[in-house]
């Protein structure tokens, strides 16, 4: 066993205390408090004057499949040759042994909800992993987490070059539209095959893939900057009764009225980064704080490698220096990512139960650029130490 002692804990579910402990059994969080029943013989660490977090969570990124300074050998997150493509899991790309894995746990980032990039209409499915590990399948906290679509001048963009659809909005709308008739129309055929065998469709992966889209098991993930975007994300979602996150929404701050009327988690981001194409242009810190102030549950994510992983903090601080409260900088990159994720079971708050996943902080990374990682625990591991 592990006590960590003496350290400011932000829990995020039960409120900070100021000089607490927290007992770490193994993988699992056993007991925190201010005083916890620790056995006589188990391994100290000694907090004093640090602040210890839950691990940060990023909601949306890409680590491990455009991997670090490779180019083309290491870029495995768009299969830009089909822009239907939901058959596609993240687990088959993704490089644990890329370096920037070491720099997010470095930056105190032990969960990451990664997958294809934005080129395809439909690209496949994301997958929340720790951020320790040399296999992939042992790193898995939840798979699939979430299927990704794409709207905007990504697939625009991708399938214009190539002289095939979508060459538009109207295009991506309608290949989505398209492949999801067929999925419901896939399950249909499925029940009828429960009482004719006969009835029975041939298999078609793709349509597998997009079974648990269909019951609700797990959300779309869509990749919609502009507003006229995230309508349409809205809108398909709607008429098929689908749920949905709305991801990067870079111009939610200019519809907000709108996005409170739907109620709909927002993961916000890459904002530390330039204006490299035109839906960008109203691209702001400011957004997360709106957002926030209208009531709606929002992650902030680095979409790595746009923004490295490490800088996930940072991220959340600049959002804070742009007047979002503390507070929600921090629910931003912990609890509320965990929630958005469907993960909150196992990680995103310091509570007995959970997943031994800390972050021990000198100085804090909202607030101060000079702050240190001190030490970073995964799974009761301390796979970073500067102590």
């Amino acid at each position: 066993m592990i006590l960590i002692k003496n350290g400011y804990i932000k829990t995020m579910t039960q409120g900070d205390i100021e000089k607490g402990q927290i007992l770490i059994d193994g993988k699992i969080i056993k007991e925190v408090g201010e005083t916890v029943q620790a056995p006589i013989d188990c391994e100290v660490i000694d907090a004093t004057g640090y602040l210890i977090t839950p691990g940060l969570i990023d909601a949306h990124c890409h680590i491990g499949m455009w991997e670090e300074g490779i180019g083309f050998e290491g870029a495995d997150g768009n299969e830009a040759t089909d822009p239907v493509t939901p058959h596609l899991r993240a687990i088959d790309s993704i490089n644990p042994m890329d370096m920037a894995f070491q720099e997010a746990r470095e930056g105190g980032v032990t969960t990451a909800v990664t997958g294809p990039g934005s080129a395809n209409v439909i690209g496949g499915t994301f997958v929340a992993i720790k951020t320790y590990g040399k296999r992939i399948d042992k790193m898995i906290l939840k798979d699939p987490v979430a299927m990704k679509i794409a709207f905007g001048e990504n697939p625009k963009r991708v399938y214009d070059d190539q002289h095939k659809a979508p060459s538009t909005r109207m295009g991506t709308a309608a290949i989505l539209r398209e492949t999801l008739f067929e999925a419901k129309k896939y399950i249909a055929d499925q029940e009828k095959a429960l009482k004719d065998p006969d009835e029975t469709p041939d298999f078609d992966m793709k349509m597998e893939a997009l079974i648990p889209v269909m019951k609700k098991e797990i959300p779309l993930k869509a990749h919609a900057h502009r507003a006229d975007d995230i309508f349409t994300a809205l809108r398909i979602a709607k008429e098929f009764d689908l749920d949905i996150t709305l991801d990067h929404c870079t111009e939610g701050h200019l519809i907000t009225e709108e996005l409170k009327e739907e109620n709909k988690y927002v993961i916000i981001g890459p904002s530390l980064s330039g204006r490299t194409k035109f839906e960008l242009k109203n691209l702001t810190f400011d957004t997360p704080r709106i957002l926030n102030e209208a009531g709606l549950k929002m992650a902030i994510m680095t979409d790595s490698p746009v923004i490295p992983l490490q800088y996930l903090s940072l991220c959340a601080g600049l959002a804070v220096k742009a007047g979002l409260s503390e507070e929600e900088g921090w629910k931003a990159i912990t609890i509320n990512a965990a929630e958005i994720s469907g993960i909150s079971d196992r990680v995103g708050s310091i509570e007995a139960g959970k997943d031994a996943d800390l972050v021990i902080f000198k100085g804090n990374p909202l607030k101060e650029i000079n702050h240190e990682v001190k030490a970073t625990i995964i799974d009761g591991n301390l796979v970073y130490n500067r102590l």
